[in-house]
C-alpha cells in the first residue's frame, strides 16, 4: 500500500500564472492600496493562503505581476543615506545603477509597453508612486499637502530621463555616463523634493 502523502496539497500549474493575472488587474485597476491578497485569491479562485505560499508579501505579489527584478526596500535606503541635502542626485544615481543593469531590460521592456498600454502605464504608476517616491518623500521633512505634487514633478523627471535615455535613445544622454546625469539632473529632482513650491 502507497503510504499517503502529507502536507500543502500543490497547486495545479497553471495556479501561479492566474494568481499573477488577477493580481495584475487588481493593482491596474483599484492601485496598490486598494488591492488586497484576499481579493486576489477570490479573482484567481484560490485560497489566501496559496497566494502567500506562491508570493509571500502583498508588495512581493505586486513586485512579480509588473516582472520587476528589484526591490525598492533595498534600494531607497541608498537614496535616504546621507541626509536630504542630496536625495535628489543620489535618486537619480540609483536610478540609473538600476537601469544601466541588466536588470533594467526589464524596466525598459515595462517602459515602452507603458507608452501605448493604459493597463501596463497604471501599473508603472502604483510602483513609482507607492514603492519608491512615497518611501522617499516619507523620509523628508516636507509638507503634506506638498507631497503629492512634489512626487509627481519627480516622477516627470526620472521618467523623462529614462525614456530620452533609453527608449528614443536622445544624444548626448544615452552615452552620457551615469556620474554626469545625476550631477546634471539631480540638482532639479532636489529642487522637486525640497525647494520651495510656487502654486500660487
Amino acid at each position: 500500500m502507497t503510504p499517503r502523502r502529507t502536507g500543502r496539497r500543490p497547486g495545479r500549474p497553471d495556479t501561479r500564472e492566474a494568481i499573477l493575472a488577477a493580481a495584475r488587474e487588481a493593482f491596474a485597476e483599484r492601485g496598490y492600496d486598494g488591492t488586497s491578497i484576499r481579493a486576489v485569491a477570490a479573482a484567481a479562485g484560490v485560497d489566501p493562503a496559496l497566494v502567500h505560499h506562491y508570493f509571500g508579501t502583498k508588495e512581493e505579489l505586486f513586485r512579480a505581476a509588473m516582472s520587476i527584478p528589484i526591490d525598492p526596500a533595498e534600494l531607497v535606503p541608498r537614496v535616504l543615506a546621507g541626509g536630504p541635502d542630496e536625495v535628489g542626485e543620489r535618486l537619480v544615481r540609483t536610478f540609473l545603477s538600476v537601469w544601466d543593469s541588466p536588470a533594467g531590460v526589464a524596466a525598459v521592456a515595462l517602459l515602452r509597453s507603458a507608452v501605448s498600454n493604459q493597463w501596463t502605464a497604471r501599473l508603472l504608476r502604483e510602483f513609482l508612486t507607492t514603492q519608491i517616491l512615497r518611501r522617499v518623500l516619507a523620509q523628508l521633512d516636507l509638507d503634506p499637502a506638498e507631497a503629492p505634487l512634489r512626487g509627481a514633478l519627480v516622477a516627470t523627471q526620472i521618467a523623462g530621463l529614462a525614456m530620452m535615455r533609453y527608449v528614443i535613445r536622445l544624444e548626448p544622454v544615452a552615452s552620457a555616463s551615469a556620474d554626469t546625469l545625476a550631477v546634471t539632473i539631480g540638482p532639479t529632482v532636489q529642487r522637486y523634493l525640497t525647494g520651495p513650491l510656487d502654486t500660487s
